[in-house]
């Protein structure tokens, strides 16, 4: 299974102090030498973390194919048809959320996606769909003729973290959940049964399908044994374990696991 390293977490690292170190640049060596198939970044609309400097010089110098994540804003799509990255996956953006929290509703913005979709068609730059694994979705996707859907994972991570970590003490406390174990435990397992369908859907559709969102040591073996799942793009957990054991090694242990 291919492993798209999503590097945004280190120039996180760096707005935290709004200096210029650690450089996101620095991992592009690191991720090709350790295993890594794509370097993964997000052009945010208010340029949290990465900049458009970092996303010029990573598809200018990166090795690896690199996966630009992005929102259907027109100026960020005519951003990206110059950086020409290998792929562009289309998200959903609220600028007040931490990370993204949920699937493109393709449906409701059909006509801006596809207008989307076309100019970078236009560029020759591929493109996902960073979608819920739902049935209607990934037949809208198919209906836009993109290569990629990237099935959102993060119901899936959140139930397993109110299962075996701390979620209740985070940001993404699932408040409704009130749920005996036995009953997560039921919940997880169609979780994961609802991501299994959906990307035997889109491959029956004739897509590639990607995963990710939330995805850490201990959750994606549960997802990387789904084999109509080709490829999986996962950033925090990795960048987090770089910090005691090195960004090699963190990358290594991930790959092993896939």
């Amino acid at each position: 299974m291919l492993l798209g390293v999503n590097i945004d977490h280190i120039a996180v690292l760096r707005e935290a102090r709004k200096i210029n170190d650690p450089n996101p640049l620095d991992a592009l060596g690191i991720c090709k030498i350790s295993g890594a198939d794509q370097i993964t970044i997000h052009l945010r609309e208010d340029r949290r973390h990465i900049h458009d400097e970092d996303a010029k010089e990573i598809c200018r110098q990166s090795i690896l194919p690199v996966n630009l994540e992005c929102s259907i804003n027109e100026d960020i799509i005519d951003i990206v048809c110059k950086l020409k990255p290998t792929r562009a996956t289309l998200v959903p953006e609220n600028r007040d959320e931490v990370t993204t929290e949920g699937g493109l509703d393709v449906d409701k913005n059909f006509d801006r996606i596809k207008k989307a979709v076309e100019k970078l068609h236009k560029h020759e730059i591929e493109v996902s769909l960073f979608i819920d694994p739902n049935k209607k979705m990934i037949k809208k996707s198919s209906e836009l003729e993109v290569e990629w859907i990237e099935l959102h994972t993060g119901t899936f991570a959140n139930i397993y973290a109110m299962l075996y970590a701390n979620l209740s003490n985070t940001h993404h406390s699932i408040k409704e959940l009130e749920l005996s174990r036995d009953e997560l435990k039921i919940l997880l397992d169609k979780s994961r049964k609802e991501i299994k369908k959906a990307a035997h859907y889109g491959q029956d559709c004739g897509l590639k399908v990607a995963a990710g969102h939330g995805l850490n040591y201990q959750n994606v073996t549960k997802i990387s044994s789904i084999k109509a799942i080709e490829e999986l793009n996962i950033g925090q957990s990795i960048i987090a374990r770089s910090v005691f054991s090195g960004l090699r090694q963190a990358i290594i242990d991930m790959k092993e696991l896939l």
